[in-house]
């Protein structure tokens, strides 16, 4: 294997929490329930993966750094360490305590890092999977729901805060049994419905605000929507239609629970029809050198 910083992109004074983030990201990216069929990206994932368990161990990460062992975690001559004997080949190298890499996704994903001695099942039942479909606020703030599975009882699941649409949540051990072997997991694909104001980009969470020529013309505070509830924003004045306000943290949560920003887009809504605005735009003359499309020439 090449070089895990490499692999996982940092540097090699990466921090524990970049070297994390990486993981994550890559993850998410190359694992077989997103990629299924792709024989690459699972060749990939599994680099990523050893990568990080060797990382992500400040012993193993120290003894790769001085050229104790190599890449895999085996030992380097002429350094004798202890390795596991019953380990297979491949896996052997320092035995020692690195973290379950299971642990960061939680249900997202399937493979779980196997710890020293864990026992490898003969018989797995079938995965089951299903389909549940929550709305915008739900999939931002978490929720529980009620899922029905093939041929199977319905189960309660904890929706996490901040998935995404089509997202494949797996509840290990809720798919069928199998006898002498270990039941199969649950794989429940989340759908999410659109909402008729907020649409989201990324961690960010996006609204169009209208507001009237006045607001705009004079400034003033105006009420906007959020996911957390209704809150009061301050329009500048001379606001053209497309100027952009942001309200930092109240956007989507993220992997580290740091939420996203939402970015409101002002919009001038005139009535129609109004008599008394149609004599003042009548009357009303832009100032010397105004051109509204100067954006737009060159």
């Amino acid at each position: 294997m090449a070089d895990p910083y490499a692999i996982l992109g940092v540097g090699k004074s990466a921090g524990a929490d970049e070297i994390r983030r990486a993981y994550r990201k890559l993850a998410k990216e190359l694992h077989p329930d997103a990629r299924p069929g792709d024989r690459e990206a699972e060749e990939r994932f599994k680099q990523v993966t050893q990568a990080f368990k060797l990382l992500s161990n400040a012993e193993t990460r120290a003894k790769f750094d001085r050229g104790e062992i190599d890449a895999q975690g085996r030992e380097r001559a002429p350094f004798h360490y202890r390795s596991r004997p019953d380990a297979p080949p491949g896996q052997r190298g320092p035995a020692g305590r690195f973290e379950d890499i299971s642990d960061i996704f939680s249900d997202l994903f399937a493979d779980r890092a196997r710890g020293p001695g864990a026992q490898r099942r003969t018989a797995r039942g079938a995965d089951l999977r299903g389909e549940i479909t929550v709305s915008f606020e739900e999939a931002l703030t978490g929720a529980k729901k009620r899922v029905s599975l093939q041929g199977a009882r319905p189960i309660e699941i904890s929706v996490p805060a901040g998935v995404e649409d089509g997202q494949v949540l797996r509840l290990r051990g809720q798919g069928a049994g199998a006898p002498g072997g270990r039941a199969g997991d649950a794989l429940i694909t989340v759908r999410i419905s659109a909402h008729p104001w907020f649409r989201r980009e990324g961690l960010d969470v996006r609204l169009d605000l209208p507001v009237s020529l006045k607001e705009a013309v004079l400034g003033g505070a105006v009420r906007a929507p959020t996911v957390d509830g209704p809150v009061e924003v301050r329009v500048p004045a001379g606001t053209s239609s497309g100027a952009l306000l942001r309200l930092r943290g109240r956007g989507a949560p993220g992997p580290d629970g740091k939420r996203g920003d939402q970015i409101i887009r002002l919009m001038v809504d005139l009535p129609p029809g109004d008599p008394a605005l149609e004599d003042f735009a009548e009357g009303w003359s832009p100032p010397s050198g105004y051109d509204p499309r100067r954006r737009l020439r060159s």
